[in-house]
């Protein structure tokens, strides 16, 4: 039987773990667990009406969305992980307008998208209590995610099936063709490997003689537990901006998040994050709503994303050793994008199936040999 070792547990490595086949594979995965993007996110699936002008990451983002169906009857992931809740998307009327109009366009090729409403300022209010009077562009398939919820669903999925976890970091190496993972206790031997790391596949595959586009960016938001127990029932909110509202069950109700990009590795929560995400959201808010849901208990959920320069996501075998595959990249729409990458990634080593040229531009563009003197 071959070996895998996926390197990294969010949500690429976690959900190309559950859906490799057993029993093709012995399946090893290493993480510490420090810094993660996915275990300090919660987020929006809905991203039909993206400014973006990526088509590649468009097209990925938009299969993605359709993939949550697929994903949530494999792994029965309850409305505590995943819920289609539904969107309202606030912004001035003629920008509702103009988005109306290209939801009308997309919605032929995203059925997922569902009823498209233009909402009047009560109308949106009796949707979401929590929000001032303001008109909106709801969609009734967008949906949200709980990150830290999905990691925990499918690690146990995983520890369920034999897989080992090893919580501890590692380093690779190449002898004579052959691949190694590192711990702090020995070296083991590895058929194929599949990266999955974040903004740390720069370091990792250093070690192998590689270049990696790719930086870290500082990701903070706020969770507030309030007595608003019907949140479950209330849409996710894209405010007009920098930050998104997303209610989730038994009265918490998410806040953020930031782009720090000279956050770098850091995972200090910041009063300046607390100050800018609860001022900005004030602006939307109810006053008297806000007062409730802002001085309710809270807590800080912060990670590391990972971006490429182009901004775009990359996932694939290395073009000189296809033993490798990487991913990395997927900065804000990691949610969005991650389950349905890490299905594909499961998919080309159960079944030999590649056809990824839709979504993304090839690896070489991301990942080069270093030049060697």
């Amino acid at each position: 039987m071959k070996r895998i070792a996926i390197i990294g547990g969010g949500i690429i490595g976690l959900t190309a773990t559950n859906y490799l086949d057993t029993d093709k594979f012995d399946i090893t995965i290493f993480d510490d667990g420090l810094g993660q993007a996915t275990k300090a996110s919660a987020g929006i699936i809905s991203p039909w009406l993206s400014k973006r002008r990526n088509k590649k990451w468009y097209q990925l983002a938009k299969d993605g969305t359709k993939f949550y169906q697929k994903l949530i009857e494999d792994f029965q992931l309850d409305e505590t992980i995943y819920k289609k809740s539904g969107t309202l998307i606030i912004r001035p009327q003629k920008n509702l307008d103009d988005l109306f109009e290209l939801a009308k366009e997309r919605l032929v090729d995203a059925p997922e998208m569902g009823e498209i409403d233009l909402l009047n300022p009560n109308q949106t209010k009796e949707q979401l209590p929590l929000l001032k009077g303001m008109p909106s562009l709801k969609l009734s398939g967008g949906g949200r995610l709980d990150g830290l919820k999905y990691l925990e669903k499918m690690s146990q999925l995983a520890s369920s099936k034999g897989i080992q976890i090893v919580n501890e970091k590692v380093s690779i190496e190449e002898i004579d063709g052959k691949l190694y993972i590192l711990t702090k206790d020995k070296r083991e031997e590895f058929d194929y490997l599949i990266l999955t790391v974040g903004p740390h596949l720069k370091d990792i595959l250093s070690n192998l003689g590689y270049e990696t586009d790719i930086r870290p960016q500082k990701g903070q938001l706020l969770t507030f537990e309030t007595n608003l127990k019907e949140s479950n029932d209330w849409p996710v909110v894209v405010l007009d901006g920098e930050a998104d509202l997303i209610p989730f069950s038994e009265g918490n109700i998410l806040i953020g998040a930031t782009h720090e990009n000279d956050g770098g590795w850091d995972l200090t929560p910041t009063e300046d994050a607390y100050n800018f995400l609860t001022e900005y959201a004030k602006g939307f808010l109810d006053e008297s709503k806000s007062v409730e849901l802002l001085s309710s208990p809270f807590d800080f959920r912060v990670g590391t994303r990972a971006y490429t320069s182009d901004f775009a996501p990359f996932f694939a075998p290395l073009e000189d050793n296809e033993k490798i595959v990487a991913a990395s990249g997927l900065g804000s729409s990691g949610l969005t994008t991650g389950p349905y990458m890490g299905y594909l990634i499961a998919d080309y080593f159960n079944n030999g199936n590649w056809d990824t040229e839709k979504y993304q531009k090839p690896i070489s563009n991301y990942i080069k040999k270093k030049n060697s003197d």
